[in-house]
């Protein structure tokens, strides 16, 4: 870590410790309803519909997006143009990306509840210094995948007393696992990519980021079975190699799709448009599953109600 970013942090976790006892009288002084959770760390009593909510957790912003939750600041470098109505308003203030993150703009925002976590996880004790109502419910490494995302929306539910609705979104997502499941055949081989930086990886079975969890979701044979070493970036894999393993169907995530940068080359054209994979079943036979663009982004339970959606309907469509 850089002297310059050890002083901003420093500084700022100084300030917080200033503020965090004047926030708490605060929040005891309004009397606010309170609800009692689990999140990852323990038991935790936090104020129901918080007034001032830092939301820092990009898996949780579509819920939060649809439930049209006020937030007074967010990372919104983050969120690009995906959640306008948790980053448009001026008001909202900017905490910038996670690699260094602006904790002054978290004290500013007077915050009554944070939502930390995944991205935001090392700077977990730096929040509880700001606002000891702070929380993670991201999912869990270790843990079966599906239950913890539906975890994260029932603790959600709680916290905006929006349970009904957070059934609703947990339902949707075993209705769309169980779909993918039934359509799948049980034999077709399946290989994970990432692709990054005109470049592309091997997401390994279970750990491969986003796209590793489907297998031991939905019982797919791995065409390479093998543990990976890098599960955010994905691991180096040939074409030739890929090619050898000739997987039945490809699921790939695209990591800079959302960008469109100067110089990018779309995951479509790095795949089918490589003369080493011609011969594959999955690109011979059209059978690629590529995630949603903004998939990288959000990462949250309705992206992956969308991603076993369109699992399903592949399969099933498959001769």
């Amino acid at each position: 870590m850089g002297t310059s970013r050890q002083g901003r942090l420093v500084g700022s976790v100084v300030m917080g410790v200033l503020l965090a006892t004047s926030l708490a009288a605060t929040a005891v002084a309004q009397d606010t309803a309170t609800v009692t959770i689990v999140d990852n760390h323990g038991e935790i009593t936090v104020p129901v519909n918080p007034a001032r909510l830092v939301a820092l957790d990009n898996t949780s912003f579509q819920t939060l997006s649809d439930w049209e939750v006020p937030v007074v600041a967010v990372p919104k470098p983050l969120m690009y143009d995906l959640w306008p109505n948790l980053t448009d308003d001026p008001a909202i203030l900017d905490v910038g990306l996670h690699r260094e993150p602006d904790l002054e703009a978290v004290i500013a925002a007077e915050p009554d509840l944070i939502i930390g976590g995944y991205r935001f996880g090392s700077y977990y004790e730096d929040l509880r210094r700001i606002q000891p109502a702070t929380i993670e419910t991201n999912a869990r490494d270790g843990e079966d995948h599906i239950s913890e995302l539906k975890r994260q929306t029932s603790i959600l539910g709680q916290v905006f007393a929006r349970e009904a609705d957070a059934q609703a979104i947990n339902d949707a997502l075993d209705a769309a696992v169980a779909s993918a499941r039934e359509a799948y055949n049980g034999t077709d081989t399946v290989m994970g990519l990432l692709t990054s930086e005109n470049a592309i990886a091997y997401a390994a079975p279970g750990t491969g980021r986003s796209v590793g969890v489907v297998f031991p979701t939905l019982g797919l044979v791995p065409a390479i079975d093998q543990e990976g070493e890098d599960a955010t970036h994905g691991d180096d894999i040939s074409v030739e190699a890929i090619a050898a393993a000739n997987p039945d169907w490809l699921i790939v995530l695209d990591r800079d799709g959302m960008w469109l940068d100067e110089g990018y080359t779309a995951a479509k054209e790095l795949i089918e448009g490589s003369e080493a994979l011609q011969n594959v079943t999955a690109v011979q036979q059209g059978q690629i599953i590529y995630l949603a663009p903004s998939f990288y982004l959000d990462e949250g339970i309705q992206a992956y109600t969308g991603l076993y959606a369109d699992i399903a309907a592949a399969f099933a469509a498959a001769p």
